[in-house]
C-alpha cells in the first residue's frame, strides 16, 4: 500500500506516449502514478485502489473530438467517490466543453499540449484540496459520534478497588476488554477510562449501541457504505470501524446481537478486514475492542444464543463492575459530581445537599444504579425550595430501619446487604460478624465468597 504521505494519482489517456510522459514527469516530483488507457480501465482500477486525484483525457476514440467519453467517465468517477478530485485534459478544448466538465464535477481543466510547471502545480493543488476535504468529512463524522470531555472516575469504595486496579493494569495493553455489570452502573465510564489511559488516547474512541442496530443497518453502521449501495445511500458513509482506526471501538450492549450479526462481527475481529456495503474493496482498521453487557454471556453460550468463539475474542480481559448498592461510600462524591454538572447546565441557586438527603441516598437500594443517582440529583435541583437539596426533593421511597426498597430486592441481594452491614458494624472482623449473624465461621466465609465480598 502506498504510504499516505506519498501522493498517488491515476492518469488516463489512450496514447501510450502521453502516459509515459506523465509517469516520468510526476516521478521526478515524488508523486506515484498508475495509468489506464480506457474508461473501463479507470473504473476497474478505482474499484481496487485509493488515489489523491485523477487526471483523465476527454477523448479515447481516434475518430471523435466531442469529449463525450471523458464526460461520461467523469460522471461515473463522481458516482464512485464524490470527494475524489478529477482534472480533465484534451487537445480539443473549447469553452463549452470546459464548462460542461466543470458542471459535472471536474476540479480543473488542462489543455494539451500542457505546460509541465502548470500541470504539476494544478495536480498538487488538487491533491491538497482533496485531502483537506476528506479530513474535514472524517472529523465531522467523528464529532457526530465522539463524546467530549475528560474522564472522571469516582471509585473510593472498597468494592471498586479491584476495578480501578484492573483498569490501570490492562489499559496500556492492546487486549480486548469485556465490561460486565447492571444497567446504569457506569460501564461507559470504565470504557472511557481504558481509552484515556492507553497508548491510543490521542486517537478516536467510537461508541456503538449494538442493541440499537437492526439487521438492515448493521453492516452500514459498522463498515460504512458507498454511494448508491442502496436506495437511501446518497453519498459515501464512513463506518464505525474505519472511524475508530488507531483508536478504541466501544461496543455497548454486545449481548443483544442476533446470530447473523455475531457471525459478521466475528469475521472482522478475526481478520481485521471489512468491505463497505456496495464495495468490493477490502479495508483494514487497527482498533481495540472494548465491549459491555449486563447479560450473562456464559449462560447465553450454554443456551446456544451467543457464539463461544466470539465471546473468546471479546473477553480477553473481563472487568466486573459492582452495582451502586455495593459501593455506597462513593455516593456522596458521585452526588456532588452530578450536582456540579447540573449547576453548569442550568441556572440554579442550589449549592449543596443536606446531610439528611445524603443519608436518604445512602439507604436507598438504587435499582437503577449510578444513572438513577444522576436523575435523582437533577430532580432534587428542580424541586429544591432553597439552596440545599432536602430528602423530600429527591423523590425516593421512605427508608425502613435504614434500608429502603427491600421489596424490590432479590434474596441474594438482601443476603449480600446483610453480610456487608455486619462487616461494617464489626469493622471488618469476620469472626465477630459471623457470631452476630448466628453463623459458623466456615458458613460465613462461604457466603462471603458466594457474593464476592
Amino acid at each position: 500500500m502506498i504510504p499516505s504521505s506519498v501522493p498517488h494519482i491515476l492518469v488516463a489517456d489512450d496514447q501510450d506516449d502521453v502516459l509515459e510522459a506523465m509517469r516520468l514527469l510526476f516521478k521526478g516530483e515524488g508523486i506515484k502514478v498508475m495509468t489506464a488507457n480506457s474508461p473501463a480501465g479507470v473504473i476497474k482500477i478505482l474499484e481496487d485502489h485509493d488515489f489523491d486525484t485523477v487526471l483523465i483525457d476527454l477523448n479515447y476514440a481516434r475518430d471523435t473530438t466531442s469529449g463525450t467519453e471523458g464526460l461520461d467517465l467523469l460522471t461515473r468517477i463522481q458516482q464512485i467517490d464524490d470527494t475524489l478530485p478529477v482534472i480533465v485534459m484534451t487537445a480539443w478544448s473549447s469553452i463549452e466543453l470546459a464548462v460542461e466538465a466543470m458542471r459535472r464535477g471536474a476540479r480543473d481543466f488542462v489543455q494539451k499540449p500542457w505546460d509541465n510547471e502548470r500541470l504539476v502545480a494544478t495536480v498538487r493543488t488538487q491533491i491538497e484540496l482533496g485531502r483537506a476535504l476528506r479530513q474535514s468529512q472524517r472529523l465531522q463524522a467523528e464529532n457526530e459520534i465522539l463524546r467530549e470531555g475528560a474522564i472522571q472516575m469516582i471509585a473510593d469504595s472498597e468494592s471498586m478497588q479491584p476495578v480501578t486496579e484492573m483498569i490501570n493494569r490492562v489499559a496500556p495493553s492492546p487486549a480486548n476488554v469485556m465490561i460486565t455489570g447492571e444497567n446504569g452502573s457506569g460501564k461507559g465510564v470504565v470504557a472511557r477510562a481504558l481509552h484515556e489511559l492507553s497508548d491510543r488516547k490521542g486517537k478516536p474512541m467510537i461508541t456503538v449501541n449494538m442493541g440499537g442496530l437492526s439487521e438492515t443497518v448493521f453492516e452500514s453502521e459498522l463498515f460504512g457504505h458507498v454511494k448508491g449501495a442502496f436506495t437511501d445511500a446518497k453519498s459515501d458513509r464512513v463506518g464505525r470501524f474505519e472511524l475508530a482506526d488507531g483508536g478504541t471501538l466501544f461496543l455497548d450492549e454486545i449481548g443483544n446481537l442476533s446470530s447473523n450479526q455475531q457471525t459478521r462481527l466475528l469475521r472482522v475481529l478475526e481478520t481485521g478486514e471489512f468491505e463497505p456495503v456496495g464495495s468490493s474493496r477490502t479495508r483494514r482498521a487497527d482498533v481495540r475492542i472494548v465491549s459491555a453487557t449486563n447479560a450473562d454471556l456464559n449462560q447465553q453460550v450454554s443456551e446456544g444464543r451467543f457464539r463461544q468463539d466470539l465471546l473468546f475474542r471479546l473477553n480477553t480481559i473481563e472487568i466486573k463492575l459492582p452495582p451502586l448498592r455495593d459501593r455506597r461510600t462513593d455516593i456522596p462524591r458521585l452526588a456532588g459530581h452530578f450536582l456540579a454538572e447540573q449547576q453548569q447546565r442550568q441556572r440554579t441557586n442550589v449549592t449543596g445537599i443536606s446531610p439528611a438527603a445524603l443519608e436518604a441516598m445512602q439507604s436507598h437500594s438504587w435499582p437503577g444504579n449510578v444513572r438513577e443517582l444522576s436523575h435523582v440529583i437533577e430532580r432534587g435541583i428542580l424541586m429544591a425550595r432553597d439552596t440545599m437539596i432536602q430528602p423530600r426533593d429527591l423523590g425516593l421511597a421512605p427508608a425502613t430501619d435504614g434500608v429502603s426498597g427491600w421489596e424490590s430486592m432479590t434474596m441474594d441481594e438482601i443476603e449480600k446487604l446483610i453480610l456487608r452491614k455486619a462487616l461494617e458494624r464489626h469493622t471488618g472482623n469476620a469472626n465477630q460478624a459471623a457470631k452476630a449473624l448466628g453463623l459458623s465461621r466456615s458458613a460465613f466465609y462461604r457466603r462471603l465468597e458466594k457474593h464476592g465480598l
